[in-house]
């Protein structure tokens, strides 16, 4: 019965395969994968989401200056990462890889280039700004946490009959 809590896998292979179904998982919003790994991935998930809702809210307003084009000093206020946002940021990206932003259809190069130029970890500045208060939010209604994902069967695979689970953000 361990084995199978473990996937069968050597401790690598088995964590590069939660990273990169959590990955998916978190940037699409669902994955199909079989019930053990759909078990540990619901597991490895929340725990993610978990860590991301508790510390979202925690920034500090910094003044920088800046040089503008016509060589002029302008401040201009930043909100910057608080100490344990910055924690939770980067526990984050070690428990992940990271997606890139891709083009949207009919999008121009330059209008990317404009939508994404401030933006260096997609996934991770997703979870931070849309998933955290989604399910904050979610929590403050509820009054529990946890359960941001859900585990639906799908039936058995048609090469070699594994039962498939769709493991979906709730």
């Amino acid at each position: 019965m361990a084995s199978n809590a473990k996937l069968n896998r050597p401790t690598k292979e088995r964590l590069s395969l939660l990273r990169n179904q959590a990955s998916s998982l978190l940037w699409d919003g669902k994955v199909t994968t079989t019930t053990a790994r759909a078990k540990a991935l619901q597991s490895y998930a929340e725990k993610i989401l978990t860590l991301a809702i508790k510390t979202y809210e925690d920034t500090i307003k910094v003044v920088k200056t800046e040089v503008d084009s016509k060589g002029v000093k302008v401040k201009r206020e930043v909100l910057n990462d608080g100490p344990s946002k910055l924690k939770a940021r980067r526990m984050i990206m070690s428990k992940l890889f990271d997606r890139q932003e891709v083009r949207l259809p009919k999008e121009s190069k330059m209008s990317f280039v404009e939508r994404t130029k401030d933006i260096n970890h997609p996934l991770i500045e997703k979870i931070f700004n849309v998933y955290a208060p989604k399910y904050a939010e979610r929590i403050n209604e509820k009054g529990q946490g946890g359960g941001y994902t859900r585990v639906l069967k799908v039936g058995a695979r048609r090469g070699d009959a594994a039962e498939l689970c769709l493991v979906e953000l709730v």
